[in-house]
């Protein structure tokens, strides 16, 4: 049995309701961190595209990773590496590197609507948290530091963090 189920966090993934990206994240991350992913990505057998300021490049490392993303000096030159990734076919994930600090990422939520789509988020969430040993926490866009759901690093499960009947409209 899930550990979600989608018909009592379907008012989660309303995109009416929350918007169509919400914000997902890893918080205390290193270099070593994003590297663990970059890895992951790619023993999973993804595919997946990188780019930096909009052009395609291949993926090297973590490290130069965040040279790119460090590259432009201050922080309103600079670029932001973008690391697209399809876990499944047409399930498109697009992780950013913002700062080293944390792993954001985006995922929308009219490509993950019903059971079968939760079950893929909440297993990509698993294998995330697991390999880095951190939790993953996804809540409404333009809010930060108030998840939804996650894997929750200690409980080791993916898991609501608030009532999804507090978002009806």
């Amino acid at each position: 049995m899930p550990d979600l189920r989608w018909d009592d966090v379907k008012l989660l993934f309303d995109p009416e309701v929350n918007g169509a990206l919400p914000d997902v994240v890893v918080d205390g991350t290193t270099v070593e961190d994003w590297q663990v992913l970059l890895d992951l990505v790619r023993t999973q057998g993804w595919r997946f595209a990188y780019s930096v300021a909009g052009e395609p490049m291949e993926l090297t490392s973590a490290a130069d990773m965040a040279e790119a993303a460090h590259a432009g000096g201050s922080p309103e030159l600079r670029v932001t590496p973008d690391l697209r990734v399809w876990p499944i076919a047409d399930l498109l994930i697009i992780f950013r590197m913002y700062q080293v600090e944390s792993i954001d990422f985006d995922v929308d939520l009219r490509e993950l609507q019903g059971q079968e789509r939760l079950d893929v988020l909440a297993n990509f969430f698993c294998l995330i948290g697991r390999s880095l040993g951190k939790s993953v926490s996804m809540g409404p866009e333009g809010s930060p530091g108030h998840p939804d759901l996650g894997f929750d690093v200690d409980a080791d499960r993916v898991m609501l963090m608030v009532d999804p009947n507090s978002r009806r409209t």
